[in-house]
């Protein structure tokens, strides 16, 4: 009898458990290599690190999906490369060996080189990130409470500051905002009129990936709810008080939220592939990686350039999609079939959110554009459906019925006092 082919999945985002899933149905052996023992549903941190969510809605532990599935085991461990020649993954718990491997590890924070940026401002990749943003948002009013007495100062801590005009950046600016006004009601002594939430983008727009006109009403309904926009605006520094634009400008400020650039994880240039700029792995139209047939790349970590202006963007669909056509490669694989398909990618439209009953959706079966309560809606139950477990979407969906009607913000709650 023949020894049944060992899969290795690195990274548990949505490319990587899609794929598990699949693989779980075959006759073959699965091992899921993440450093975290939980799946993150990565478009939702925006809201834990503005209250409205908690931490265990946005994230589900990896071992409950496969628990009927006794071919599928976890590793919890952080990859470090491949070993190719001896078909292992490197990880700082050992090698796990492999038949095929596929990379889904993700991708990280780019600061563009910007040390004293990386090193006082805030990435929103991690549920760590995001819980620590909005322990931060939140002790800045409370500090703020206290400094009365020095008007430069308070200032500056009720100075809120997001890079990136992506749906991450519009996001997490429109939330701010939201979050401002529950605070407003509570902190009785505090003038509110100092409060300020910056957006920057270095563009001449926000959210390239959806029609002028959204454009323009997105950063309408932003102003509208207070959030003051900043276009064209590059920033070369940051030093933990005041941040510098490439124009000369400096926005005195305690708080920067970086949503504009991510890169791959170092993991995946010890991986053995061509990489490309943003070190991306390159990947053929059939999502291997160049020169290793039995190495497959998909999601954040892949660049895939064929057939297309640009290179594939780094959002949940490429992964998932990628995800279904690496499967049926492996597989073609383990069965010594070589005519392997080529992955096409089916754009099904952008969204984002810009705050309670306020969303932009472009480019849907129903409506080449939407916007308002309509769009909303259309976000939620998108976004509804792809949360894992259902205990995890009653709640989510009370919350955000919750929040609209009444604005409450129950998650403001601050983690990391020390004793």
């Amino acid at each position: 009898m023949a020894e049944r082919k060992r899969i290795v999945i690195v990274g548990a985002g949505f490319g990587g458990v899609a794929l598990a899933k699949q693989f779980a149905k075959e006759d073959v052996d699965v091992t899921i290599i993440d450093r975290h023992n939980f799946h993150l549903f990565q478009p939702l941190l925006y809201q834990v690190s503005t209250a409205v969510l908690s931490e265990d809605e946005i994230a589900y532990p990896i071992r409950a999906f496969f628990r009927n599935n006794k071919n599928v085991e976890f590793f919890m461990a952080k990859a470090e490369g491949l070993d190719a020649e001896r078909k292992v993954v490197l990880t700082d718990h050992g090698e796990v060996p492999y038949d095929y491997v596929i990379l889904s590890a993700g991708a990280t924070t780019n600061f563009f080189g910007m040390e004293n940026v990386e090193k006082h401002s805030f990435g929103m990749k991690t549920l760590a990130e995001a819980t620590h943003i909005r322990n931060h948002v939140l002790h800045m009013f409370e500090r703020a409470s206290k400094e009365m007495d020095d008007p430069e100062e308070c200032k500056r801590m009720l100075t809120f500051v997001v890079v990136g005009g992506g749906a991450t950046g519009i996001e997490e600016s429109g939330a701010l905002t939201e979050l401002v006004d529950v605070q407003r009601k509570e902190f009785h002594h505090l003038d509110f009129d100092q409060v300020e939430v910056h957006l920057l983008e270095g563009m001449n727009t926000v959210l390239p990936m959806v029609s002028p006109r959204l454009q323009k009403h997105t950063i309408k309904v932003l102003e509208k709810k207070g959030v003051k926009v900043h276009l064209g605006a590059q920033v070369v520094d940051y030093d933990g008080k005041d941040i510098t634009l490439k124009d000369g400008t400096k926005i005195p400020t305690r708080t920067v939220i970086w949503a504009a650039g991510i890169k791959a994880v170092p993991f995946v240039a010890n991986c053995g592939g061509q990489l490309n700029r943003g070190g991306r792995i390159v990947v053929d139209e059939k999502l291997q990686v160049e020169g290793l047939k039995d190495v497959f790349a998909i999601g954040d970590c892949a660049y895939f350039q064929h057939g297309t202006e640009r290179a594939l963007p780094t959002v949940a669909p490429v992964a998932t999609q990628q995800a279904k056509t690496a499967f049926k490669n492996v597989m073609k694989l383990v069965r010594g079939e070589k005519d392997l398909e080529t992955f096409h990618y089916k754009d099904l439209g952008s969204m984002a959110t810009i705050g309670r009953g306020e969303a932009v959706v472009n480019r849907t079966k129903i409506n080449p554009e939407m916007t308002g309560f309509l769009a909303w809606c259309a976000w939620m139950m998108v976004h509804l459906i792809r949360l894992a477990g259902a205990h995890t979407n009653f709640t989510v969906a009370i919350k955000w019925v919750w929040n609209f009607m009444s604005g409450t913000r129950l998650g403001r709650i601050i983690t990391n006092v020390k004793d």
